[in-house]
């Protein structure tokens, strides 16, 4: 674990690392022991509806730091990189040191790179792509955008689709747009960068127990209150394990096997983001663990 001398007490601190491998318990150490807000990073931690789902810090947690955005986008919205970069700029400027955490690369990316303004996308561009195939939609990027479609994780579909819609929505590609990008909100030389780096195996271990836990705690209970308004979900509905647990409440599987599918889930988004974090966070510095 990284020793809180090596931390400047003054200086903006940003944590990433892949879901359960403890960086929010790291951010609320840094936190209590130096002050500061600590300040969430994570795409789906940003929607109420899912505090236990997301692990969002526990009321006892927020009641140890002061903490900001979470679980303030309501669950039927849709919620982008520009509208958490536009949330957190008053916070950056305020009087306490900002300690931001999270698992989502992009949000981070965005901060200490810039973020081209892309027009939102029209609702009905997004239902266009929502209906096309994976492959058809790998296709049609490699038409529009093959610098885009060159650069990307090509497996990962919701990369694949954001390069489609903007693309159909503004007849310009993404890649055009990301040349024209803003400077950085907050310069990575300007913070004290951390990404952890979890062995794999603790880290998946980690997950199904966690999941247990989340359980334990009325993860459920939670599905089952938002049960009713899940067809109508924005961005919530991507929370991992919900689509588990919405199934088992309608009676499509058994929980045994929402349990399972779920931790599945978890370990391949884990993986996603461990690769992600080492092909683009060079500059970071590494926190190993256990």
């Amino acid at each position: 674990m990284i020793s809180l001398d090596s931390i400047p007490p003054d200086r903006p601190v940003l944590i990433a690392g892949p879901t359960a491998s403890g960086k929010s318990a790291l951010a609320l150490r840094i936190a209590e022991a130096q002050g500061g807000v600590i300040i969430n990073a994570d795409a789906l931690q940003v929607y109420e509806g899912w505090r236990i789902l997301t692990a969002r810090p526990s009321p006892e947690e927020e009641a140890r730091a002061p903490h900001a955005l979470y679980g303030h986008v309501p669950f039927g919205a849709e919620y982008s990189v520009g509208d958490w970069l536009r949330a957190l700029r008053p916070l950056l400027s305020g009087a306490a040191r900002p300690i931001i955490v999270g698992g989502t690369g992009l949000y981070f990316r965005a901060l200490t790179e810039g973020l081209a303004e892309i027009p939102a996308i029209p609702p009905e561009v997004r239902a266009e792509a929502d209906t096309m195939p994976d492959a058809g939609l790998l296709a049609a990027l490699d038409r529009v955008d093959p610098v885009l479609a060159a650069r990307i994780d090509r497996q990962n579909r919701a990369r694949v689709q954001r390069g489609w819609e903007v693309w159909r929505a503004t007849g310009r590609p993404l890649s055009a747009w990301q040349a024209e990008t803003a400077a950085p909100d907050l310069p990575l030389a300007q913070t004290v960068p951390l990404v952890i780096d979890a062995d794999r195996d603790w880290l998946n271990d980690r997950i199904a127990r966690r999941f247990d836990r989340m359980l334990d705690e009325g993860a459920l209970e939670e599905a089952r209150a938002n049960l009713p308004r899940w067809d109508t979900a924005g961005g919530a509905r991507k929370a991992i394990g919900a689509p588990e647990l919405i199934a088992h409440l309608r009676g499509e599987m058994t929980l045994a096997q929402a349990r399972e599918a779920a931790i599945i889930a978890s370990r391949q988004y884990a993986k996603r983001q461990r690769t992600w974090f080492r092909a683009r966070m060079g500059g970071w510095t590494s926190v190993r663990l256990p």
